[in-house]
């Protein structure tokens, strides 16, 4: 008899945990089952230089406005931190000679771990309807991240008024700051450098939802060159770079319609070379995880297993199976009794 209980205990359990698995498959891991990678010296040439989050983070910009509702827009939950990120931040992560005011400071970010080995995701959320982040792309946002020394993470970005959105990354770097984390000032000027010169090409080609995740591929694909060349010990030209870029364009079919926005793009990429990360051990994995959320992506969401995990949805689905499971245990329990 005990042996026949044993047998449908078992069962029962399998099927428990199969059942459990299937829906908990795409949700993000919580902050508290993340670590930070670790770091070395940035003057060694195989220091690591890619870091994600122990918690999670949102960073409301100084001037934004309507913060409940960008709360709920940027999906933040009860054990997130709360930062804001001002004018002097943005001289300090962005653009030391910029001259900006709190005020001008409009878009706001959360920034959630997720598993490593997820890269970078991006999710430009609308507001009210209205998507107010009017210039830069999930994309750009996304590989841009990565290259500052930015990983396996979720980023989503709001605002409550039109913005360019340029700012927003001031919120991503500052959250990683407060999380313990110094990123070098060198890998997110070339970061930030790339934003602006991937623009023009960006615009001209507004009318191809496509293009942005196709151009940043291609940015990613040549910066993990970079890298593989720098850890062999050669640092390549700017004409290598320049040919290395045109291949990964051509190999995304959107070299014509790049071809006359190269120059600063190759100029990014040459100060990407001279930071430290261009030479970082991890650099060539993490960014091809990152190139594979971009490469196909179009629009302006990501990722949407975040979205969910923080939805009333998403929350009354985690309650109701944390009830069942409750359940469960003490039925389990009941066939000791």
């Amino acid at each position: 008899m005990k042996s026949q209980k044993l047998t449908v205990i078992v069962t029962s359990s399998v099927m428990a945990l199969a059942l459990l698995s299937s829906p908990l498959t795409p949700v993000v891991v919580h902050a508290a089952d993340q670590v930070t990678t670790s770091s070395t010296s940035a003057s060694s040439t195989s220091s690591t230089q890619t870091h994600t989050l122990k918690k999670s983070y949102v960073v409301y910009g100084a001037g934004a406005a309507n913060k409940n509702e960008l709360s709920n827009v940027l999906a933040v939950g009860d054990d997130f931190t709360t930062l804001t990120a001002t004018a002097s931040d943005y001289q300090k992560y962005i653009n030391p000679n910029g001259s900006t005011t709190d005020a001008a400071m409009v878009s706001s970010v959360s920034i959630v771990p997720t598993d490593p080995g997820s890269g970078v995701q991006v999710n430009v959320k609308k507001f009210n309807g209205d998507n107010n982040i009017t210039k830069v792309t999930a994309q750009q946002y996304a590989m841009v991240a990565q290259m500052a020394g930015v990983t396996d993470v979720t980023i989503t970005v709001s605002a409550n008024r039109p913005v360019s959105g340029e700012s927003a990354l001031t919120g991503v770097y500052k959250a990683i700051a407060a999380d313990g984390v110094s990123l070098d000032s060198q890998n997110t000027q070339s970061a930030n450098q790339m934003l602006d010169a991937t623009n023009d090409a960006i615009q001209a080609n507004k009318d191809d939802s496509s293009y942005p995740g196709k151009l940043m591929a291609a940015v990613g694909d040549t910066t993990k060159s970079i890298n593989q060349q720098k850890k062999q010990g050669e640092t390549p030209s700017k004409n290598t770079i320049q040919v290395t870029l045109n291949q990964n364009l051509e190999k995304r079919n959107i070299y014509n319609e790049t071809k006359n926005y190269t120059s600063s793009i190759v100029n990014a990429l040459v100060q990407f070379t001279n930071a430290p990360i261009s030479s970082s051990k991890d650099y060539s994995s993490h960014v091809s995880d990152t190139i594979k959320n971009v490469k196909n992506s179009s629009g302006n969401i990501m990722n949407k297993a975040k979205q969910f995990l923080n939805s009333p949805d998403g929350k009354a689905a985690t309650q109701q199976a944390q009830s069942w499971w409750d359940k469960f245990v003490n039925w389990i329990r009941g066939w000791f009794n």
